[in-house]
């Protein structure tokens, strides 16, 4: 099989379904910035401070390719059974979340990204990750977009500022105030 199929070269794709979109679609937006998320996923997971976490961050790359299936899916047309994104998979962020507050100090000012390039790219992982859920969001207005893709998405920009944290903590780099003029 080869990689190109030239069925694209004209600006267009297709949705699961069939149904042919241009490539600037919203739907194609979102899903490729779910995509985008997903390759810094990756970059954090290749970070020696996450060697624990490593696991957890494939898992949350295998459901950013579960909403990319349902957001590349024409809601009108699918008959294909797509991948389920659940309820525990959030609970899984959330969990980890909590257990990663459990030795931070409590916020109290607003942080500065960055003090460590492996924390910089978990702060580009986060920022792409609020992009996605934004995009998601404003296709959800005008085309079928699952509730819980919106929830997972935002549970885990909170689980990626968390883990931020806890970054900047176990590779002992400072963690800088944001001191606005006024």
């Amino acid at each position: 099989m080869k990689i190109y199929t030239k069925t694209g070269d004209q600006g267009q794709t297709s949705l699961l379904g069939g149904t042919r979109v241009l490539k600037s679609h919203d739907r194609i937006e979102v899903y490729g910035t779910v995509d985008e998320l997903n390759s810094y996923i990756g970059l954090v997971r290749d970070q020696e401070v996450n060697a624990s976490r490593r696991e957890i961050l494939k898992e949350i790359q295998d459901r950013l390719f579960t909403i990319g299936a349902s957001l590349a899916a024409d809601p009108d047309k699918t008959t294909k059974k797509l991948p389920d994104l659940l309820e525990a998979d959030v609970k899984l962020l959330e969990d980890a979340i909590d257990d990663m507050s459990t030795s931070l100090p409590e916020l109290r000012y607003f942080i500065l990204p960055g003090g460590h390039q492996s924390v910089s790219f978990c702060h580009v992982a986060r920022c792409v990750c609020r992009r996605a859920e934004r995009l998601a969001i404003s296709l959800r207005q005008q085309s079928f977009v699952a509730e819980l893709v919106i929830v997972y998405l935002n549970r885990l920009s909170d689980y990626l500022f968390v883990l931020c944290r806890k970054m900047t903590q176990e590779l002992q780099a400072e963690e800088i105030p944001w001191k606005p003029r006024v």
